[in-house]
C-alpha cells in the first residue's frame, strides 16, 4: 500500500499552491501550516534545493471525530499535503494515504474517519 496519492500537473509552481489550496477549500480543509522547504534549507544549512512546500491540511469535523477516537493522533495531524517543483516546468502534487498512516495504530473508530479523509484528499488530487 502506497503512503499518498499523487499527480504531476503542468503550471507554474505558485499556481499550482493556488489550485491546490482551492481543492482543498471544496473538500473541507484549512491550510494551518505552510512549510517552505527550500526556504528552510538554504537559512538553515546555506544550501539550494528545489521548490518544496509542505501544506498541513486540516479538516476541522474530521480531525475532531479523529481526536475524539484517540486523543494522541494528533500527533499525526495535521494531514500533509507537498507540492514541489519537477523537471519541464511542470510541478508534483502528493497528499499522505491517511488510512495507511493510520494502520500504525490499533483503534478501529478511526478507520471510518481514515478512509473518509482518504476519499476526500483523493478527489483533491484527481481533480488537479
Amino acid at each position: 500500500m502506497s503512503y499518498y496519492f499523487t499527480k504531476t500537473i503542468g503550471m507554474s509552481f505558485d499556481a499550482a499552491v493556488a489550485r491546490v489550496t482551492e481543492e482543498l477549500k471544496k473538500e473541507g480543509f484549512g491550510i494551518l501550516t505552510q512549510i517552505d522547504v527550500k526556504d528552510t534549507l538554504k537559512k538553515k544549512l546555506n544550501v539550494d534545493f528545489k521548490k518544496y512546500l509542505i501544506l498541513g491540511a486540516c479538516n476541522p469535523p474530521f480531525a475532531y471525530q479523529a481526536l475524539q477516537a484517540e486523543d494522541k493522533i494528533g500527533i499525526m495531524l495535521p494531514c500533509n499535503v507537498v507540492v514541489q517543483e519537477g523537471p519541464d516546468n511542470e510541478v508534483e502534487v502528493s497528499a499522505v494515504d491517511p488510512v495507511a498512516s493510520m494502520q500504525a495504530i490499533d483503534n478501529p473508530r478511526l478507520r471510518d474517519v481514515a478512509e473518509q479523509v482518504r476519499s476526500k484528499l483523493k478527489k483533491v488530487i484527481d481533480n488537479l
